[in-house]
């Protein structure tokens, strides 16, 4: 009987994480630049006195779907999206490099270019500042003209495009990191006045979350089940 308990209490936690997963993807359907990530488990025995008969199931997280999302044209200047394996650098919070590719860009009150969530955005040589009331355009490679009311367009800073060539590891934040930071990728190129979008399917999502519950709903009940049988044998015994 306790077999049955474990199973059944191993399953529903490990189907309550999935639900989990998908929840937080389904909410990210529309975010910009979005990554599923991917969900597994793993069966690792139970170490304890006597015999290892028990084994339980251990989340084991292998990363994200690299997919990229459905791009579309928004004809803003400062919306970009990455071609291909391409990634965005930018500064985090805590002063690390971090790579993202959520492409609406900004320009903050200090003239800096940053992220919609105000990050500052890193360019070959860090931060670009961009001169106040000017009209900017970014090429294909990341570079960054700015023309000024009848002035020429000048190169004012070329955004720090990376190609990984392992799969990055997202952090708490939403960004993306590798071991080292990545040195710029030169061959690297975006679409200007674009937007890529998240590479969640929400029908997929929708689909997997019902599934998950169905499976929890039927966990229960053989967690019920189980009980039911335990106080009929007690009883069974105690009459005896």
């Amino acid at each position: 009987m306790d077999r049955m308990i474990y199973l059944a209490m191993s399953g529903a936690k490990a189907t309550m994480q999935r639900q989990d997963i998908v929840a937080h993807n389904l909410a990210n359907a529309s975010t910009t630049g979005f990554r599923a990530e991917l969900q597994a488990f793993r069966a690792v025995p139970v170490v304890g006195e006597g015999a290892s008969t028990r084994v339980f199931a251990l989340e084991s997280t292998p990363g994200y779907n690299a997919a990229p999302g459905p791009v579309q044209s928004t004809g803003r200047a400062l919306d970009v999206a990455m071609k291909g394996n391409a990634w965005l650098a930018v500064q985090a919070l805590d002063g690390t490099e971090a790579y993202t590719r959520a492409g609406n860009l900004d320009v903050n009150t200090e003239g800096q270019l940053t992220t919609s969530s105000g990050l500052t955005v890193l360019g070959d040589g860090g931060p670009i500042t961009i001169p106040a009331n000017s009209e900017l355009k970014i090429g294909a490679d990341g570079t960054i003209s700015a023309k000024t009311g009848n002035q020429r367009p000048q190169v004012v800073g070329r955004l720090k495009l990376v190609t990984p060539e392992a799969p990055l590891t997202r952090g708490t934040d939403g960004l993306f990191r590798a071991a080292e930071e990545l040195p710029a990728d030169q061959t690297a190129r975006l679409q200007d006045g674009a937007l890529e979008g998240s590479n969640v399917s929400a029908v997929e999502s929708m689909v997997a979350m019902i599934a998950a519950a169905r499976q929890f709903e039927q966990q229960m009940k053989m967690l019920q089940s189980a009980q039911d049988k335990e106080q009929a044998a007690s009883k069974l015994l105690s009459s005896t």
